[in-house]
């Protein structure tokens, strides 16, 4: 769990204030670091509807893959945030995902800027897949001092194409690890 349960506070009453209009918006997990995670992971969009969460613990590929690159670059959960470039269930209930339509990803990238200003501490984005790289140009407006990094979506479908798809998120994530080892190791005197 995160070791701080108000680090959510604000995350979900954003959240939350998305979902006021009748969308289907799942919360933050709450065993990632909340409003003190200095990693934010933009996925593409929900695959799970009702009171569910944004988490790499959920029973699906997707997720066993993210939980598993993660850990490989040794990226510890505390210091990380999972959302989606568009945040709320775009397929019926019951269907599989259907391709994003372009109003839907514009309309969800649109939303980031107040998600990007509710985590003080963020230092690195990575932007999996291509819906997210769209979000790369506005990360870097609106946080020029935080590092954007993009990598393929975790997916199977993406991961099971080549050896070089997993290679490259390893990579990414890689490199994620160490920018955030940089930025919090001691200054030198």
């Amino acid at each position: 769990m995160s070791s701080d349960p108000a680090a959510h506070t604000p995350l979900e009453h954003w959240r939350s204030q998305l979902a006021s209009g009748g969308r289907d918006v799942p919360g933050f997990d709450p065993n990632d670091g909340g409003a003190a995670a200095r990693l934010l992971l933009l996925l593409e969009t929900p695959g799970a509807h009702g009171p569910a969460i944004v988490s790499r613990d959920h029973a699906t590929g997707t997720s066993r893959n993210l939980k598993r690159f993660l850990a490989e670059a040794g990226i510890e959960r505390r210091d990380t945030l999972l959302w989606n470039a568009v945040p709320w269930n775009v397929h019926a209930q019951g269907e599989r995902n259907r391709p994003l339509h372009r109003g839907e990803i514009a309309e969800g990238l649109a939303l980031l800027p107040p998600l990007l200003h509710l985590l003080p501490r963020l230092e690195v984005v990575v932007l999996a897949g291509r819906v997210a790289r769209g979000a790369a140009a506005l990360v870097e407006r609106e946080q020029p001092h935080v590092g954007v990094l993009t990598m393929p979506h975790p997916s199977p479908t993406y991961v099971c194409t080549s050896p070089a798809v997993p290679r490259a998120i390893v990579a990414t994530l890689a490199e994620a690890a160490a920018r955030l080892s940089r930025a919090g190791a001691p200054v030198p005197r």
